[in-house]
C-alpha cells in the first residue's frame, strides 16, 4: 500500500497549488494534530492551504502552532481536497457541501468507506497522525517543529499516551522522529492527556455520581442539565470514557451524552477481543475495534436500554 499511494499521493500535491485539509466534527487529538501536522508542512512546502474543522478547535488544543490558522467553513475553489482521519463523508459534516468528491482520503479507522479518489487507509497504524508522518517523509516534505508538536499530539491522544492494545514500536520510533524535530513531548503530553478545566471535572462528577454496572460492562450518563450544572461548553463527555475503562474487571465501557439538538452521543471502549467498532456501524457510527462511537437521533430514557441491550448481546456472541 505505501510506494503506490504515497506516489499517487505525491503525484495530486505536485499539480496543486490551491489545498484543502479537512476533518471531522467533534475533532479529537488526531484529527487536530493530522489537520495541523498536514497543513503547516504542505504550507511550508510552498503550497496555500486552507484547514477546515467543522467544530472548531478545542480550548486543550489550542496551543499548538498554526491552531489560530483552523477555519469552520471553506472560502472558494481548490485544486485538490484532502480529507484526514474521518471514516466516512458524513463525519465532515456540510464542510464538503457544492464540492466534488474528496481527492484524497488519509485515515487509519477500520470502518472507513473509502470515499475518495486516492484511499490512504492503514488499519494497523495507531493514529492518522502516524501515517501522515510516513506519507511526509516518503515525499521528501520537512516536517518542522510546529508540524512535529500536531503530529506527536495526534499519536498522544489517539493511543492514551502510548498504553492502548495496538501501540508498536515502530509508533515510538515514530514519536521520537518527532521529538527530534523539536516537538516536546512532556508538555504535549500533558496538556492533551493530563490538564481539565474546573468545569470539565465538574462535568464527571455528575456522571461519576451515577454510574452503572452489571457482569460485564460499566456506563455512565451526562445529560443537557449535567452539562449546564457544571458549566460545560463542550458537547463531548469531558474524556469521562477514559476514566471508565480503567475500571478493573470491566469488558465494555460506555458513556451517554445527551446532546442538544435531541440526539444521544455514545462511546464505547472495549477489552481485546471485542470489536465494538461493529456495533457502532449499527447505531450509524464507527471507529476502531477498542474504540468507537455513534451519534444517535432520540431521547437519552429511549437510546440507553436500546444500546445496553445490543451491546449484552456482542459480549454473548464473541463470549470473552
Amino acid at each position: 500500500m505505501r510506494d503506490d499511494t504515497y506516489a499517487g499521493l505525491g503525484n495530486k500535491l505536485r499539480g496543486a497549488e490551491r489545498i484543502m485539509v479537512v476533518s471531522h466534527i467533534r475533532p479529537d487529538g488526531d484529527a487536530i494534530g493530522s489537520l495541523l501536522g498536514l497543513g503547516l508542512a504542505l504550507e511550508e512546502a510552498g503550497k496555500k492551504i486552507q484547514m477546515i474543522s467543522p467544530d472548531g478547535v478545542p480550548a486543550n488544543f489550542k496551543h499548538l502552532p498554526g491552531s489560530e490558522q483552523i477555519v469552520q467553513s471553506p472560502d472558494g475553489a481548490f485544486d485538490l481536497i484532502i480529507v484526514v482521519d474521518c471514516s466516512d463523508l458524513a463525519r465532515v459534516g456540510n464542510t464538503l457541501d457544492g464540492y466534488a468528491i474528496p481527492d484524497v482520503n488519509i485515515d487509519h479507522h477500520v470502518t472507513n468507506l473509502n470515499f475518495a479518489r486516492l484511499n490512504l487507509v492503514d488499519t494497523q497504524s495507531v493514529a492518522t497522525a502516524e501515517m501522515l508522518v510516513e506519507a511526509l517523509n516518503y515525499l521528501n516534505i520537512p516536517i518542522g517543529a510546529a508540524s512535529s508538536s500536531a503530529l506527536l499530539t495526534g499519536i498522544i491522544t489517539d493511543t492514551l499516551g502510548f498504553r492502548t492494545s495496538n501501540m508498536t514500536p515502530k509508533a515510538l520510533r515514530i514519536a521520537a522522529s518527532l521529538m527530534e524535530e523539536g516537538a516536546d513531548l512532556p508538555e504535549l503530553y500533558n496538556k492533551a492527556l493530563i490538564q481539565r478545566s474546573f468545569e470539565a471535572i465538574r462535568f464527571w462528577g455528575t456522571g461519576l455520581v451515577r454510574i452503572e454496572r452489571d457482569e460485564t460492562m460499566v456506563w455512565a450518563t451526562l445529560s443537557m442539565a449535567d452539562r449546564e450544572f457544571a458549566g460545560y461548553s463542550g458537547r463531548d463527555d469531558a474524556d469521562l470514557i477514559n476514566v471508565l475503562t480503567t475500571i478493573k474487571d470491566a469488558k465494555i465501557s460506555l458513556i451517554f451524552v445527551e446532546q442538544p439538538n435531541g440526539s444521544v452521543k455514545v462511546s464505547w471502549r472495549s477489552q481485546p477481543g471485542i470489536d465494538v467498532s461493529q456495533i457502532a456501524m449499527r447505531f450509524g457510527g464507527g471507529g476502531h475495534s477498542a474504540a468507537a462511537g455513534a451519534v444517535i437521533p432520540g431521547k437519552l430514557d429511549e437510546i440507553r436500554p436500546l444500546v445496553l441491550e445490543a451491546t449484552r448481546y456482542l459480549i454473548a456472541e464473541v463470549k470473552v
